[in-house]
This record gives structure tokens, sequence and C-alpha cells, in this order.
């Protein structure tokens, strides 16, 4: 049998290509996306396409859709959600409600390759990446169950490291943004990475979406004890590359610094911190490490907490404390492990 083609996987101009390679005009690959964007799983159900060459596209092609394979509910209202590739993969993203909205954490890649000592996905190591279509598909299967909230914001900070599968996670960003897409804002899309350097005046350039850098450490001693990344990509040449993204204006890159108990808490720290970032229009978010059984890290107890911020705020910068939520469903920041939950 022939292999059929995800229509899922084409850009616009892909998918007029992809018609004209089939004899078709270009406003059929236009036809076709409106439908796919609006939903459908069967080509029947495109009924402005001709009968004739929608059994043609059965033949040839397929409408890709993630299976939910486990779903899981925390007291918070936070919902994580197991997804069953078709190569029998899975990968996980959090639903978490907001005020007035939903905001969805979709994962780029099948484990990761970064290596981070607090993050229990990089304990997996790097299965694989995820195509476009596949990223897309998490945010088309959960929108229609996400409830009463609509579903605005989507944060690239599930599993894997988006940067290190670029080509990938830009494809999925023009297909999430575009009218003829999901049609989401740009103004509400995050791009989070560890640091890989060359990769983000990239993003900035190809792609519209916000960018978080997962900062974690003030000096490049510690930060290579906690992120193998550091010792390809330091401190410094990893700021370098973010003063070259194309910020717009009135907006701001968002530093994220996991506070690891008596290893980068320390008001020193946070000084050093505040003189590393001067210059950037920034907005630091503090995240108390989210505990598991499986890492040997602890949060730091809240004054300390609140000690850190305020220091950062005397130096004049916008500072939140993000807190856990769906920590009890290892829906946390750090905790994703694309596992079946033990029944």
């Amino acid at each position: 049998m022939t292999h059929r083609i995800d229509l899922k996987e084409f850009t616009r101009s892909e998918m007029e290509q992809l018609m004209a390679a089939w004899g078709q005009p270009a406003f059929r690959g236009r036809q076709v996306l409106k439908w796919l964007y609006k939903g459908v799983s069967d080509f029947q159900e495109m009924t402005d396409v001709a009968r004739a060459f929608r059994e043609e596209l059965a033949l040839k092609a397929l409408i890709g859709q993630l299976r939910v394979e486990q779903e899981q509910e925390a007291a918070d209202g936070c919902r994580k959600f197991l997804f069953a590739l078709p190569d029998g993969n899975l990968v996980e993203s959090v639903l978490i409600p907001e005020e007035g909205h939903h905001t969805l954490c979709l994962s780029t890649q099948v484990g990761c390759a970064q290596g981070c000592r607090f993050c229990l996905t990089a304990r997996r190591g790097l299965v694989r990446h995820l195509t476009a279509g596949e990223i897309v598909g998490q945010v088309m299967a959960v929108r229609p169950i996400a409830g009463d909230l609509p579903l605005t914001n989507l944060v690239f900070m599930g599993m894997g490291e988006p940067l290190a599968n670029f080509a990938q996670v830009v494809k999925a960003l023009t297909i999430i943004s575009a009218p003829w897409g999901l049609n989401f804002s740009s103004r509400r899309l995050t791009v989070s990475t560890v640091g890989l350097a060359p990769m983000i005046p990239r993003l900035g350039l190809e792609a519209r979406a916000n960018l978080t850098v997962s900062l974690n450490a003030p000096d490049d001693e510690i930060r290579n004890r906690i992120m193998p990344v550091n010792r390809r990509y330091p401190l410094a040449e990893l700021l370098a590359a973010c003063r070259k993204f194309p910020l717009p204006q009135h907006r701001r890159i968002t530093f994220a610094y996991v506070l690891l108990k008596d290893l980068n808490d320390a008001p020193a720290q946070a000084r050093q911190l505040a003189r590393l970032l001067t210059g950037f229009r920034a907005k630091i978010n503090l995240i108390p490490f989210n505990s598991h059984p499986k890492l040997s890290f602890a949060p730091p107890p809240l004054e300390r907490i609140l000690e850190f911020q305020e220091i950062l705020r005397a130096a004049n910068y916008t500072v939140f404390i993000r807190e856990s939520r769906g920590q009890e469903i290892g829906a946390a920041c750090g905790q994703l492990a694309g596992e079946r939950a033990s029944a």
C-alpha cells in the first residue's frame, strides 16, 4: 500500500505546491487547510471539495490526530494529557487554568538531550523530535475539551528543547499563528530555551513568539554544574545572543530562574543576577524547585525566595514567583516524564 502523507505537516505554500503536483489548482490547497483547522477528521466532511478529489485524498493522504492515552486532573484544575504518537512513543501537555483563559504547555521532543540536573524529562535522554503536525496536534486535541475558559496562550515549555528541533518548531509556530491555521496571536506564544545561543536570534527572525531563557544561575561555575549546555554556550555567549534577539517594542525577554536550596538562592547571587541582566528589557520568573523523589534538589524556604525577589525588585526588575501548578500529578515545571501513571 502507498504511504499516505499527513496533511497537517504542510504550511500553506507547501500545501499549494502539493496540490499543483497532484494536478489541482492552488485554491484547492486553501480549501483543504480551512477544513483541517476547523478540526474535521474525515475527508468526506470537506463538503466544498469535489467528491472525486475527496476520494483521491483518502487514498493519498491522512488527517493526523493525536490520541489522548491518559488524562489526570490536579486539585488546582491543571490537567495533564498523555498522548500516544503513531510510532508508540508518548508525550505530555499540561492545560493550566488562569484568570479568564487557559494556557497550554506543549512538548516539542520525546525526551530531551540537554541533561539539566533539576529536570525529570532530561533523565530519559532524547528519543526523537516531534514533527510540526505532532506539535500542532497537541493544541488541536486539547482545545475542544478545554471547557468554559478559552485556550488563548501556548508555551513551548513541555518535554524537549524547542530550539534543538528548530525547523519543526518554526513550522508549528507558523501554522499556529496563521489566519489559515489556528490563528493564535503571536503575543500569546512563548518559546523557552535552555540557551542554545546560535538559534536565539534566528528564532526572532524566522518566527513571531515571546522568548523565555532558562537561566538558573548567575555565574558559569554553578550553571555548568546544573546545566551541561553552559559548557558549550557560557553565560557571556548566551546573553550576547539574547541581545541580538529582535525584540518588538513593548516586549521583554523573560529569564526563568529555578531556585534550588543552598545552591543558587543566596542574596549575593540575587545581586549578581541583577548585575548580569543590566541593560535588558527583562522580566524575571522565579520558580521554586518542584520536588520529585528521583531528583535530589529541594526548594528554598519561602522567606529565602521572598528575599531573593525583593533584591531583584530593588534593582528595578519586574519579578514574579511562579506558583507551582499540578504538582501532585507530575504536571509542574520540570516534572514531565512522558510515562503512564500507575492506576
